[in-house]
Parts: structure tokens; C-alpha cells; sequence
């Protein structure tokens, strides 16, 4: 009888988890239960899984809604009918179509309409829903010629009298507005909760036509739904056969290129791939993914393959990845297995310039009616849910920005705040939004709104309404189309090394950059600024940990680094046994034999696989249940648990001891977080290469570009600095010779007009686009008669530098500047066939502190060009002790001035702690570490410069300073406001620093592993 029921789905409305809705839909005695939320289809597939386990009948449909008012509600006979009503709203979401006031005239829907909104005249599958409450209007005379079209509505949102309060407040949300201010027609009525079934039925007993028309729609609808079948597109030519004759073709032809020896293992390898393709029939997405690569190439653009697919030889040969498997001896069951129901991963990268225009061929090349986006459901998050509760009971924005930021034990302890704080956390894991997937498209066989309603945000992409996790259980599997900024370097780099210096680079020979001495030379220092992936802090002291000089170490420590390995201590236990090899034993020969090129150690997810399978006896669906938890989402970590009984029964049968099977899955476990299968390292590490050789080689070229993507894990200033160090000859903008990004002539690299803050974005590119058209400007005047611009903005470009190549003082263009601007008028700046002589300013001479250009440029930049910050400081102190030297003061005290770049936040039990990255006076880096008890008495006071005090700890090859002291040191007064206090030191406010938080514990010492470096062996049943 159950024919209007919602989730919390039914956004900003409903209140019960789809698991809670149906199981107090069991408990009411439901047989039957329609699912009807707002406007959205998203629950729909985990409503049906939940029903089957309760033993109700799942039936479908959607409450229409239009302006908070509920038109009708439609409940759909069959899928088909589901797919009428998600053409509708997709029509209504993205395709500007309107919500009718009645309903369209479905073919497979029943209809049920509100008292409130009943058209003149029903059709055969339309009925009226009356509420208990409303049965005593049914004396009216008008109503009587309705009784055999009415049904029994008895609608559920909320289950006690608390979630009813809290549907409120969402409600208040939703409309921006405080509680005290809804209407009864902004909310639901307190009556929408289950009852037992008989109490209903029991109200409606004076009309039994209704109950009988109620039962009817039950009876006649149904959701049976193939979860089995998969959804995607099958075939990229016309039939299966097809398909794998062609793919077949393809692999051989690029074998030729990649194998041009063709030895039996590689010939072994691609026709057992092949075969196992074949049989699981995924060559039509071999063959989809293959059209979009090759439609990038056709383009010119850069991509990266990568993924659990990059394990493939099929993929390597088409050219959808760079890895070959037989190099790295790839775990061919990673990518594939006979017991594996989806295709392999293809995560493909793009340049985040590039990314728009390979959807928009993905789109146009499959069809709208069959590409979407994933969705993702955006949740409540702690700030958020403070803040929007809190503006709901009414509180000022003073006391929301403090219940935002603060933990709830510092709250205050009023009645309102408590409030808040009761149901902001009865708020947290609901849904708040519906957002777009960051990568996941899917390429349906048939319309996509079989399946679902599409929505539209704002990037301009159609959505599916529900994210990836139901995607895949209802047999969907999705293309990866990633972007990156690292690409956009790479590919810049080329452009500019061609166009400056005329030289072509394949940047695809990677097996030349791999073995290239001076390459691994940097790697092995990490001297790697603005290389993909291997420039931030913690990875450069990686490589110079592990001395890092070839690339299959760098594959190794590409998945290292990642969360999972590194948390269980395996980051550390590998590189004490890659550093000392002759000093550990394999525990266990299953580890010599399967692990033994990463010292027994696992450190990418098909080691897990290997160790489940050889060394626990797992059956191969745990193990690819394993697998699946690699990927750290809740549903997978929850099968990891299922799998844990069984590993130890397996290992207990093996005759392994205790001790080692729970260390053994102890590490296994903390892969559940995130880690990467080795072909995905293996794809990582190709393009660190790819940067590193340009970095070496191309370095002016390399750093500019990397400026222009926006960076990395560092601001620009840094790699502004990098360039410097590289060679580059470091100038401001200037109208003559920047564009809007920055660019390089030989040496000389002037910043782009992009870096200047205040300077509009259309501006920034107009005036390079003028200059190009008609000329050089040829003065300020010039300048102003072709560019509109306003005395503000000119002036920031005066203060710049902007305007050096006339050779005057700025002081005497500025007031030149204030002049021209008094008297000019904007019609000056049509075109002038005859171009009316500068006027001549006589002026007097005006001097200017030699430190004033530093305090503008750190003003508009952001950092300062024409002098380094070392500069800029009162004390004439330099460091006698620079980062190279600290190798040679391992256990003894150092004093150094140095520069903050940036510094990593770092819970811990005792407090704060951080990790901070400097540059010294000589411009190289180095490392410090700073415990929460010194924090308290030597506290980072903001960018700048500061003298260090520390013990240098040298953990293999890769020195650290633990911060003993430490003082910022101040920095001249800005010379611009000589005669003003205040304002002399207000601009050092702007010295810069980079911070990353994290919520991870520090990652455990050598003590505190305890992962055995000799073998266990069986003693009576003991270690």
C-alpha cells in the first residue's frame, strides 16, 4: 500500500537510507514497496538488491516536483516505463524542456495524481491519491463520480518524530531560509511515516475500491532488472566476429613495431591475451578505447595509458600504453582473468588543455543518447554541515565560520549551538548534491535512458543520477578519460624546444631516456622540480633514500610512496632491504619466489593477488575480491573482510604459522587503502622519464612550461626559482615581449602577463594580441591610445616594469601616466591614420631605493624577481653550512639561513608536527623535521626567511635537519613607505608559503615494523 516512499536520495528531503526505508517497509508488513523519489532515479538499483533481501517486491518510479510543488507521481509498470519517465526528466534537465502539469501520456506508467492538481480528464492508467486525512472531502459531491480512479497515498519520509525535525531543517536549507520561516507547504506532513499495514488498510475500509485500485498498480508493476548483462556498448564494428578479427589484425600489426625479433614468449603472451579477450568478449572495448587514442594522435596531443590494462601486450601493441609487460614481467592476471566478469581498467591521461576535446569526440562519436558521465553524490561534510545548519537555527556568520573551523568540544555550550550539533551529525553520510565523476564516461549499447534520468551541471556534460560503484554492479564499466598537468608540460616543452631551438624530440623513445646516465644522475639526487610525480618533498627524499638510478626502481618507488604501502611500514622495510640486500632473509620461499625483485616485500597490488594465491591458498574469486579492495572504497573494504576468515582457515591448512599469516595479512589489509598495480607504476614512471629527460636536456624550455601548467605540488615562484637555477634569465613582464603566459627567447624568459594579479584575464590577452597585429608600442601614450585600460590597471603595470624598454624611472611614468589619463577620452582610440608625436615631459629627476622594485614585484607577483629574498634581509648573515654539505654532518648541530618553500602538517598523538622543504642562499634544497614539542616554543611565523638550528639525521643518503631552534629573521622595511610605520612592514604579509595538510599518522619507524628479516619456520606448532 506503501505507493510514495523516499530517501534520503530525494535530496535536501527525505531522511532514510534506502537500507533503513525497506527495512522498515518489512517491518510494517509490506509485501510490496514503490520507490518514489524527487525528481531522481539514483536509489533505484540498491532498492531493488535491499527488497530481494527482505522479500518485497521492488516496483519503481518518481515523485515529480516542480518549484517545491508536487504535480503527480509516476510508478512504472516494467523498465520500459522507467525509461519514459527518465526521457522526461532528462528532457527537463538538460535540454531546458518543461515538467508538464499532467502527465505526457505515458505507454508503461501509471500515473497518480495529488487532490491539488487533478486534470479535467483522467486517462486509463491515471489515478487520484487521497491521504488518510483526506477522506472526509470524499462526502462532496465532486469527488463522487472519482472513487473508481482514486488510490490509497499514504507517502513515507521519516521514521521518528527527531528525523521529522531534521527533514525540517533540510527543508530550511534547501530554501536558504530559517526554520521558523517554512511554510506547512514547504515541508512534509508529520504524518509520513510507516504504519502497519492493517492500521492503513483499516482507514480506507468505508472504500474498498480504493484499496482495490491500490492493489491493482502493485499487481501490475514490476522491476526486473538483468543485473548480469553488461550495459556497454559490445561492439565496436558490427558483431563479434568482427570485432575480434579485427583487434586480432591490429595487435599483430603493432607487434611488428614493438617485437620486431618476435621471440616465443612475446608470441606465447599476446595470443593467450588474445584467447582469453576473445572468450570474455571485450574486444569491442579493447577497440573503443583504441578509436579515442587514435583520435588523440590524430590530433597531435599526448596521452598516458595507464591502469591495471597497461599489464596488457594487446594494449601495448595498439598503442594505448607505453609499458611492456615482458620487460617488468607484468602479472598477466592482474589485467585479466577467465573469473574476472568486467573488462581491465584503461586510465587514460590527457593534457588538461587537451581533456575537453577528447569528450567532445567521445560524445559526438557514440552519441549523446549513449555517452554520460558517471555521477558522484556530493555528502555533507563536517564544515558544511555546521554552517548550514547553523544558518538554518538563524546564526550570525561569526558563530557559523567558528562551529565550521573548530572541533565541537570547543563549541560553546548554548542551547542553539546544541542543537545544531545534535542534527549536524544526524546529517553526516547524507547526500548534499549531485556532482560529475572527475574521469568515469560510460558508452552504453542501448539509449542511456534505459537506465537512468541524465542531469546537466555545470561543466556542460550530461550525468548519469547514480555513481560508479552502481554503474559497475548493474554491468556498466567505464572509460577513464583523466587530465593532468604534467602532460601539459611535457607537450608544451616539445613546442617551445622546436620553435626556439628547431629540434624535434620523440618524446616516445623512452627506452633512450631510461638509460640515459644524466637522467638517472638526477634522479638519484632528486634533483627532479617540475618532473611528473616525482618532485614533491616526500618522493624526492625517496629517491635520494634509495638512491634511485634506474628504472625499475623507480617503478618500485612510484607504488611505495602510495598510502598503503607506506603505512604499514613496507616504505621503510624496503628501502632498508634495497639499501642492505645481504642483510635479510625471506621469511617464507613463497616470498623468495614470487616477490623477489621487491626484496619479498609487496608493494603493488597484484603482490597481494600472488601472495593470496600462493602463499595463502585462496581461492581465485577471493583473490580477485583482493584485487578489488585495492581501490580503498567502502564496498570493497568490506569484502576484504569477508575474504579474512577464509585466508586464515587456507593458511592454518597450509600448516603456516599464526604469527606469520597475521603479518602476512596485516600487510594485505593495508593495501585496502590505496596502492598501485605495477603496470600502473610502470605508466607513472614512463612520464617521470619523459619530464626528467626535457628537465635535463631542455631545462629553460622544461621550467617555463611548467610555470605556464600551473606548477605542480609547489607555487610558481619555485619554479620560477628552478628556471633561474637552470640558466634562465629571469625578466618581468613587459608589453613588448611577454604574452599572456610566460615565454622564452633563447635565455631570456619574461613572465606572462597571466602572473599579474590584478590584471583582468581578457586584458592580459589583448594586449599581446594588439602588439601582434599592429606593432610594437612605441610609448605610455602609445599604449593608452590602443589599449583599454584604465589608470589603476596601468599603473600596476607601470609598477611591474612594464613599460622599462622607454628607459624612464618609473616615478617619471607614472606621472606621465596620471597626465595622459587626465584629459584622454576613450574615442581616442579609434585609428589614426597619422600618429600625432609624443608629447615630451620634462620632469625632475626622481630617486628610488634600489630595493623598491623587489617590494612592487612581490606586491603584484607575489615573490620578488629582481633580487632574491636573501636580498631583502637586515642581517648580512649567510650560512656557513650549505645544503650540499650536510652528507658530512650526520649526529652533529648545524646553523643555516634559509628560505621557506613549503612545509607538510602532520597529526600525531603528542601534537602537531611538520616536515618543512628550504632553499639555502645558494638556491639548493634541503629537509627539516620539527616535533610537536619544539613547535611549541620555535612556531612557524609565515613565508620568509629563518635561521635554523639542528641536529642533521642522514637516513641513507638523504640528510634531514630536526629543528632545535629556529627564528624568523626580518626583512627590510619596504622603502615605498619610508615615512609610514605601518605600512613599512604591511607587504611582508605577502611572503609566501606552501602548507599541505594531512589527517595520516606519521608513518611508522624501523622499531615499531616488526616484519621479520629472518625465516619462520614450523616447532611444534610454534614460531
Amino acid at each position: 500500500m506503501f505507493l510514495n516512499s523516499h530517501t534520503y536520495h530525494s535530496l535536501r528531503y527525505g531522511i532514510l537510507s534506502v537500507e533503513e526505508l525497506v527495512k522498515q517497509a518489512a517491518y510494517s508488513g509490506a509485501k510490496e514497496l514503490v520507490l518514489t523519489d524527487i525528481n531522481t532515479v539514483t536509489a533505484v538499483y540498491d532498492f531493488k538488491k535491499e527488497c530481494e533481501k527482505f522479500g518485497i517486491k521492488p516496483i519503481v518510479g518518481v515523485e515529480i516536483r516542480k518549484e517545491n510543488q508536487l504535480l503527480y507521481i509516476a510508478i512504472a509498470k516494467d523498465e520500459t516505463g522507467m525509461a519514459e519517465i527518465n526521457r522526461l526528466l532528462t528532457n527537463y534537465n538538460c535540454f531546458g524542456g518543461e515538467l508538464p502539469q499532467v502527465s505526457p501520456g505515458f505507454q508503461k506508467v501509471f500515473v497518480v495524481y495529488p487532490l491539488k492538481n487533478i486534470p479535467e480528464a483522467l486517462k486509463e492508467d491515471e489515478f487520484i491519491g487521497v491521504r488518510a486525512e483526506e477522506l472526509n472531502l470524499l462526502i462532496r459531491p465532486e469527488w463522487q463520480t472519482f472513487l473508481d480512479k482514486m488510490v490509497l497515498l499514504h507517502p513515507v519520509t521519516f521514521k521518528t518524530k527527531k528525523e521529522f525535525n531534521l527533514h525540517k531543517i533540510l527543508r530550511a536549507i534547501d530554501q536558504n531560509t530559517l526554520v521558523s520561516k517554512l511554510s506547512e507547504n514547504d515541508f512534509c506532513s508529520p504524518k509520513e511515516v510507516f504504519q502497519p499495514l492493517e492500521n492503513i488498510i483499516e482507514k480506507f475500509k468505508r472504500y474498498p475500491q480504493i484499496i482495490q485500485n491500490t492493489q491493482y498498480i502493485l499487481e501490475q508493476c514490476s522491476f526486473n532488472f538483468d543485473f548480469e548483462t553488461p550495459k556497454n556498448k559490445i561492439y565496436f564494428t558490427e558483431n563479434k566476429e568482427s570485432d575480434d578479427a579485427l583487434l586480432r589484425k591490429l595487435a599483430y600489426k603493432g607487434l611488428e613495431k614493438r617485437y620486431p625479433e618476435k621471440t616465443q614468449i612475446v608470441l606465447d603472451r599476446i595470443e593467450k591475451e588474445l584467447k582469453v579477450v576473445t572468450e570474455m568478449n571485450f574486444a569491442g572495448y579493447f577497440l573503443i578505447t583504441l578509436d579515442i587514442v587514435r583520435y588523440s594522435n590524430r590530433r597531435g596531443f599526448l596521452h598516458v595509458g595507464r591502469g591495471s590494462g597497461a599489464n596488457s601486450i594487446i594494449s601495448y601493441c595498439l598503442g594505448i600504453t607505453e609499458i611492456c609487460p615482458i620487460e617488468l614481467n607484468l602479472y598477466f592476471e592482474r589485467f585479466l582473468n577467465t573469473k574476472r566478469k568486467n573488462p581491465p581498467d584503461f586510465d587514460i591521461d590527457w593534457s588538461w588543455r587537451e581533456r575537453d576535446e577528447i569528450l567532445k569526440y567521445i560524445f559526438e562519436r557514440y552519441g549523446k543518447d549513449h555517452v554520460a558521465f558517471c555521477g558522484t553524490n556530493v555528502e555533507f561534510k563536517y564544515r558544511s554541515i555546521f554552517r548550514e545548519v547553523g544558518k538554518a537555527f538563524g546564526l550570525p556568520k561569526e558563530e557559523l565560520d567558528v562551529l565550521a573551523k573548530n572541533p565541537m568540544a570547543t563549541h560553546d555550550d548554548n542551547k542553539v549551538v546544541k542543537l545544531v550539533q545534535k542534527y549536524g551529525m544526524l546529517l553526516e553520510k547524507f547526500p548534499n548534491q549531485r556532482s560529475m565523476h572527475s574521469c568515469g564516461i560510460l558508452i552504453s549499447q542501448e539509449p542511456i535512458t534505459n537506465y537512468t534520468a541524465l542531469e546537466m551541471p555545470p561543466k556542460g556534460f550530461p550525468i548519469v543520477q547514480f555513481d560508479m560503484n552502481v554503474a559497475e554492479d548493474i554491468g556498466f564499466e567505464k572509460f577513464d578519460i583523466l587530465s593532468q598537468r604534467g602532460l601539459g608540460t611535457i607537450n608544451d616543452t616539445l613546442k617551445l624546444v622546436q620553435k626556439n631551438k628547431g629540434i624535434d624530440i620523440d618524446i616516445h623513445n623512452t627506452a633512450l631516456f631510461k638509460k640515459d646516465k644524466n637522467c638517472n644522475d638526477f634522479l638519484s639526487i632528486g634533483k627532479t622540480i617540475g618532473c611528473f610525480y616525482i618532485e614533491s618533498p616526500a618522493m624526492r627524499g625517496l629517491l635520494r633514500r634509495l638512491k634511485c638510478e634506474d628504472y625499475p626502481t623507480l617503478v618500485a618507488a612510484s607504488s611505495i610512496i602510495r598510502p598503503g604501502v607506506a603505512k604499514s611500514g613496507m616504505m621503510k622495510e624496503y628501502i632498508f632491504r634495497h639499501n642492505n640486500p645481504t642483510q635479510f632473509e625471506y621469511f617464507h620461499e613463497v616470498f623468495e619466489e614470487h616477490l623477489g625483485e621487491t626484496y619479498g616485500i609487496m608493494v603493488y597490488q597484484e603482490d597481494v593477488i600472488k601472495i593470496a594465491l600462493h602463499f595463502g591458498g585462496v581461492s581465485a574469486d577471493d583473490g580477485d575480491v583482493l584485487r578489488r579492495a585495492m581501490s580503498g572504497k567502502s564496498r570493497s573494504i568490506q569484502k576484504l573482510q569477508e575474504v579474512r576468515e577464509h585466508f586464515f582457515e587456507s593458511c592454518a591448512r597450509k600448516g603456516h604459522p599464526e604469527q606469520l599469516s597475521q603479518e602476512v595479512y596485516r600487510q594485505i589489509e593495508s593495501f585496502a587503502g590505496y596502492s598501485f598495480c605495477k603496470a600502473h607504476s610502470a605508466s607513472y614512471a614512463v612520464e617521470s622519464y619523459q619530464s626528467l629527460y626535457l628537465k635535463v636536456y631542455y631545462p629553460v624550455e622544461f621550467m617555463v612550461s611548467a610555470i605556464n601548467n600551473g606548477g605542480g605540488f609547489y607555487r610558481t615562484e619555485v619554479y620560477v626559482h628552478e628556471c633561474r637555477m637552470a640558466g634562465g634569465k629571469i625578466h618581468n613582464p613587459c608589453v613588448n615581449r611577454s604574452l599572456f603566459e610566460t615565454t622564452v627567447y633563447g635565455e631570456d624568459v619574461f613572465l606572462g602577463f597571466m602572473h599579474i594579479e590584478k590584471l583582468e584575464s581578457r586584458l592580459a590577452a589583448f594586449i599581446p594580441e594588439e602588439r601582434e597585429n599592429n606593432g610594437d608600442y612605441t610609448s605610455v601614450e602609445n599604449f593608452i591610445k590602443r589599449v583599454p585600460v584604465g589608470i589603476e590597471t596601468l599603473q600596476t603595470l607601470i609598477f611591474v616594469g612594464a613599460f622599462r624598454f622607454t628607459g624612464k624611472p618609473k616615478n617619471e611614468l607614472l606621472i606621465e601616466a596620471r597626465l595622459l589619463m587626465i584629459h584622454f577620452k576613450p574615442e581616442y582610440r579609434l585609428p589614426n591614420f597619422f600618429e600625432t608625436p609624443v608629447q615630451d615631459y620634462q620632469l625632475p629627476e626622481l630617486k628610488r631605493n634600489r630595493f623598491e622594485d623587489a617590494f612592487d614585484e612581490i606586491e603584484i607577483l607575489g615573490f620578488a624577481v629582481s633580487c632574491s629574498p636573501f636580498d631583502l634581509l637586515q642581517t648580512k648573515y649567510r650560512s656557513k653550512v650549505m645544503a650540499n654539505d650536510l652528507l658530512q654532518f650526520h649526529k652533529k648541530e648545524v646553523k643555516m639561513l634559509a628560505y621557506l618553500i613549503s612545509r607538510k602538517h602532520v597529526p600525531t598523538k603528542r601534537g602537531t608536527m611538520f616536515f618543512g622543504t628550504w632553499i639555502d642562499a645558494d638556491g639548493n634544497f634541503f629537509d627539516t623535521a620539527h616535533f610537536p614539542d619544539n613547535l611549541q616554543k620555535y612556531s612557524f611565523q609565515g613565508g620568509g626567511c629563518y635561521l635554523l638550528l639542528g641536529l642533521v639525521e642522514v637516513d641513507f643518503h638523504f640528510p634531514t635537519i630536526t629543528i632545535l631552534k629556529m627564528a624568523k629573521m626580518p626583512f627590510i622595511p619596504d622603502p615605498r613607505y619610508a615615512e609610514d610605520d605601518q605600512k613599512s612592514y604591511e607587504i611582508h604579509r605577502k611572503i609566501n608559503e606552501d602548507i599541505s595538510m594531512t589527517s595520516r599518522n606519521p608513518y611508522p619507524q624501523e622499531h615499531e615494523i616488526g616484519l621479520p628479516r629472518h625465516k619462520m619456520v614450523m616447532n611444534n606448532n610454534k614460531v
